[in-house]
């Protein structure tokens, strides 16, 4: 199973041709993906059949939030519930370790739809004690690239992640995941969910021919 990351309406559209199973709606893809604009996930749920999950993040940099910023959040999940399929978020504390009472507020906020904590878990001193603090959150998947640059570099330790899992959550790999490595990723991590941008050449906008081929892999 296949998510892409799209940072703007044309690229979930591509995705979606291309036959991406899942899409993670944000925008600023030079910041890694922040809070994208409520009218366009009405705009892509009008024109496309396949699930959306929405980024909550209202800014850039860290993953520590002030009660402010926290507060937004709660009031975008709201906004978005009515038309998303599901949620991308994850909150730290200045320690860098999870903050299982405030995420597991925006979680239940979310309910019944599902949550996946993004790559902040690369952030974690210790990726397997971040694992045992998301599930206590209530969150259904985690994305990681093992606490590495890349899926690839990390695909070990995300392996040991599965494996800790115990399939009590997914645990779907995700940075530098392309139809060059999809396969080996797939097998030596045993996860059912990939990531991927997809982007390929310069500029925000999805590789539709590269979705295709990943698709195929996988």
């Amino acid at each position: 199973m296949l998510e892409i990351a799209c940072f703007n309406i044309e690229s979930a559209y591509l995705a979606y041709e291309a036959g991406a199973d899942r899409i993670e709606l944000c925008t600023e893809y030079q910041a890694g993906g922040v809070t994208p604009n409520y009218e366009d996930l009405t705009l892509l749920r009008s024109r496309i059949n396949v699930a959306i999950f929405v980024m909550i993040r209202p800014r850039a940099s860290s993953f520590c939030y002030s009660d402010s910023e926290l507060e937004q959040m709660k009031v975008d999940i709201l906004r978005f519930k009515d038309a998303a399929d599901g949620f991308v978020f994850g909150v730290l504390g200045e320690d860098r370790k999870v903050q299982v009472a405030k995420n597991a507020q925006l979680v239940a906020l979310a309910n019944p739809k599902p949550c996946t904590f993004h790559r902040a878990l690369d952030l974690t001193p210790d990726l397997f004690q971040a694992l045992e603090d998301v599930i206590k959150c209530g969150f259904r998947t985690i994305l990681t690239s093992g606490g590495h640059a890349s899926a690839t570099m990390g695909m070990e330790k995300i392996a040991k992640l599965v494996e800790q899992s115990k399939d009590r959550i997914s645990i779907m790999p995700g940075g530098g995941v392309r139809s060059s490595n999809i396969q080996e990723l797939k097998s030596v991590t045993g996860s059912q969910w990939l990531h991927s941008s997809a982007i390929t050449g310069q500029g925000e906008v999805v590789d539709a021919h590269e979705v295709w081929q990943m698709k195929a892999k996988s």
